[in-house]
């Protein structure tokens, strides 16, 4: 089943997660959608979050797609299961893979959490870690000012640098051994945070787990694309696509040659 697969953040920072599916499912299309008008997500309410999302799911079924990946947590976090009602293709979020991720890594159960507002109000990675073991310590942390950081390119900046302290220093006094990075942004800032909390703690990326459940997915439904088959990638936005064509070929394993803007509140 050649048909693409859907991807979708409120920005750049899902192309962590397409930059993992293109390495674990090579012949597998996608079409990738950052909603670069309306980011953050992480300071809007549920139900905002919701019908962007839908709006979302909408355009990208148009496109034809087979399967849509959530590359955002906050919209898993608050959205997914609206989502699973709504519509019949299957729809993949960040929350659980990643938490069996942080599972996976972690030594001594004791795990870090970093997210915006939004995921670590819902409390849905705790939840999910509790579900795989009852006597794993959860320490969370929100931290709002990651995403405009990241959207704005200042990456290795100073400032950046002051706000990784600032944000993360509390978890010095927690015997932490992993870090779930609870944002599709946080990659992306993944060197100052290491620098912060040291070698002794894993961080834990969910692009990887996501991948590698979307790959089990499709070949358990028998949706996988032929192994023969030459992956096509589109890009859409909501805004600013200059900006995002200069980040994607930063984050991605490919060029990225052009982004089409979408008037994504027609859907």
């Amino acid at each position: 089943m050649n048909a693409p697969i859907g991807v979708f953040d409120s920005g750049v920072g899902g192309l962590t997660v397409a930059r993992e599916i293109m390495r674990q499912l090579p012949e597998e299309s996608m079409i990738y959608f950052g909603d670069t008008a309306r980011v953050p997500y992480g300071t809007k309410s549920k139900d905002t979050i919701v019908r962007y999302s839908r709006q979302i799911v909408n355009f990208l079924l148009s496109k034809g797609v087979k399967a849509v990946v959530i590359a955002c947590n906050t919209a898993s976090a608050l959205a997914l299961a609206d989502l699973q009602d709504l519509y019949n293709v299957p729809i993949i979020g960040m929350v659980q893979p990643g938490a069996v991720a942080a599972m996976n890594a972690t030594k001594n159960k004791n795990i870090g959490i970093i997210g915006t507002n939004a995921t670590i109000k819902s409390g849905q990675y705790g939840q999910y870690l509790r579900k795989l073991d009852p006597s794993v310590t959860v320490v969370t942390k929100a931290c709002p000012l990651f995403v405009p950081l990241v959207e704005e390119g200042l990456i290795d900046d100073r400032i950046t640098e002051d706000m990784v302290s600032r944000y993360l220093r509390e978890f010095k006094q927690y015997d932490i051994d992993s870090l779930i990075l609870g944002c599709t942004h946080y990659p992306l800032l993944i060197n100052p945070i290491q620098r912060f909390v040291g070698d002794k703690v894993t961080l834990v990326n969910p692009a990887y787990e996501v991948a590698k459940t979307l790959k089990q997915m499709l070949a358990q439904r028998d949706m996988a694309a032929s192994e023969d088959h030459v992956a096509q990638y589109e890009y859409y936005v909501s805004d600013m696509a200059d900006q995002f064509l200069s980040f994607a070929d930063k984050v991605l394993p490919c060029h990225v040659d052009y982004v089409q803007p979408v008037d994504i509140e027609n859907y």
